[in-house]
């Protein structure tokens, strides 16, 4: 199982960054994907994720205002769960998910 991590930074005090690396202690497989360019343990921070399958969950670090650019691309990847972190919260994005099939999650 494959977690997305979309909002993705090399920036080590940034959640996303501490959530990779967390991930991957973990032993988990992930995919990122930001707006950074870089890497994190090895792993190269993509700038979309038009190309990637197979994700189970996506766990969301961009606001609801950089959300609608991926909001397509989010329903055609159907991953299993999307997780809304602290900040990434979005009703409109919730419902279209919801409404797809798609579990959302708000993380506290």
């Amino acid at each position: 199982m494959k977690t997305l991590i979309l909002g993705a930074s090399t920036n080590p005090s940034r959640y996303s960054n501490k959530a990779a690396l967390s991930l991957l202690r973990h032993k988990h497989e992930i995919v990122l994907v930001g707006r950074d360019t870089g890497n994190i343990e090895g792993l190269s921070i993509k700038p979309n994720f038009e190309e990637i399958g197979d994700i189970h969950t996506v766990t969301l670090y961009i606001n609801p205002s950089l959300q609608q650019n991926y909001t397509e691309s989010l329903l055609k990847l159907n991953p299993k769960r999307v997780i809304f972190n602290p900040g990434t919260e979005n009703q409109e994005l919730k419902t279209k998910l919801d409404e797809a099939g798609i579990e959302t999650i708000e993380a506290h």
